[in-house]
């Protein structure tokens, strides 16, 4: 096995039991990039001699993530880097400080590889640009589309991505690996391009659930455990949204995962997800507004250097009203009162993270078998949106694949704060997948 596709946490062991250098691990890795890169483009930019210095002038093991090689996604300021947020609105932008969590982890040994693309601004599902890790000719999934093609491809040991609708969710689950968005303010923005203020979010993307433990871990400055036996835990099984209008495929393989975690020891709760008539339309009351206000000087000087989906998306924020804007706080703050009485009955919610698997690239509509037409776009936000809307941690672990071999995800979703939970069930899951691989 190549180093590059090792896990964080088999990483970390080399390299703390002196198996391994972290001058050794960056090499392969970057090697790995030089492989994969021109058919996936994960990466806005590599800089392969600013990622060998820092791995070489490592000293003392500072801790788990001491010489790991990562992407981080290019929203997210390191000084003296640009940070383009994959548009030529910020072409030749540079950042003056690194962000919290580039500083976070950089004084806890992590190697930055380069910035790994976004869907512009974050404003999308997809991130054209990038291709799929398990098969190119399909989406990378979005907006962190190359942070979780990085990792999934071994191009980078672990990675950062934002999440405002989905955005690490969705290109995790579409490429075989684990996402997490932590609580909604958990994890602090400051230095991190905005696309909608009130519901982003940052997180790790990785291999395994243990991976991601221990990269939160060090973004919140307290060990997270992935331990722990699952006897009493309830879990949640919606009887309504999060199994309409999903592929069979995606379905059989997330309830067989639902049937694991009962073996293991798990409630099985019967519930019903609250005012699911209005998630959609809050999420996009809420998003388009705040991401128009945000790009409000840019979209009136420079409109043709934006991405013609991006800038249709801008231009249509301008068109919400103030009133538009309040009804989707209140529908917001009336969908956290449920959530929160929805979380007395359960510890953690199970739904699949996407209704279906990576579309060919292009494609813009899915036909649903009771002949439903939806946008892609839409259909990949449909099921991660609700987790943006109330704040809640959510998580996504790989449990199959469909009858093309392109990866399934199941999303686990926790009251706020709940991320030992959520990262102990998502460990879980993993484990049981593996006795049965086996």
């Amino acid at each position: 096995m190549s180093l590059a596709d090792l896990t964080l946490a088999e990483a970390s062991a080399a390299i703390r039991d002196r198996r391994v250098s972290p001058v050794e691990l960056v090499e392969e890795v970057l090697a790995r990039i030089a492989e994969v890169e021109p058919r996936l483009h994960a990466y806005v930019t590599v800089d392969a001699d600013r990622a060998r210095a820092e791995a070489a002038a490592l000293g003392e093991i500072r801790g788990p993530l001491h010489g790991i090689p990562m992407g981080l996604k290019d929203l997210i300021d390191v000084a003296g880097t640009a940070t383009t947020a994959s548009s030529q609105v910020r072409a030749g932008h540079r950042a003056e400080r690194d962000s919290t969590v580039a500083a976070q982890l950089k004084a806890a040994g992590a190697v930055l590889l380069g910035k790994t693309h976004t869907h512009e601004f974050a404003y999308g599902l997809t991130t054209p640009q990038t291709h799929n890790a398990r098969n190119p000719s399909r989406v990378a999934g979005g907006s962190s589309g190359g942070s979780a093609v990085a990792v999934a491809a071994g191009a980078a040991t672990f990675a950062l991505g934002t999440d405002t609708g989905g955005s690490i969710r969705v290109p995790a689950a579409l490429n075989g690996v684990v996402g997490l968005k932590p609580t909604y303010g958990l994890i602090p923005r400051d230095g991190v391009t905005s696309l909608s203020w009130s519901l982003d979010h940052v997180g790790p993307i990785t291999r395994t659930v243990e991976d991601a433990a221990l990269v939160l871990s060090v973004l919140i400055g307290q060990s997270v455990s992935v331990g722990g036996e699952l006897a009493g835990l309830r879990v949640g099984v919606p009887g309504n949204y999060y199994f309409d209008r999903v592929d069979p495929a995606v379905e059989t393989a997330v309830r067989e995962a639902i049937g694991h975690l009962e073996e293991l020891g798990a409630e099985l709760v019967d519930v019903e997800i609250p005012m699911t008539r209005y998630l959609q339309a809050t999420q996009w009351g809420l998003m388009v507004p705040e991401a128009t206000a945000y790009h409000e000087r840019s979209l009136r000087t420079v409109p043709d250097q934006y991405a013609a989906d991006v800038r249709i998306l801008l231009e249509a924020g301008e068109l919400m009203t103030a009133g538009d804007y309040l009804r989707a706080q209140r529908a917001r703050t009336l969908m956290r009162q449920e959530w929160t009485r929805l979380f007395e009955r359960v510890d953690v919610l199970a739904a699949p993270t996407v209704p279906m698997t990576a579309v060919p690239a292009g494609q813009e509509t899915v036909t649903w078998s009771d002949g439903s037409v939806e946008a892609v776009s839409d259909a990949y936000v449909r099921l991660s949106a609700p987790a943006n809307i109330t704040g809640v941690p959510a998580l996504t672990v790989p449990v199959g694949d469909d009858p093309d071999g392109l990866p399934i995800g199941l999303q686990l979703l926790a009251r706020p704060h709940g991320e030992s939970v959520l990262l102990r069930t998502g460990h879980a899951v993993e484990r049981a997948r593996l006795t049965v691989a086996r």
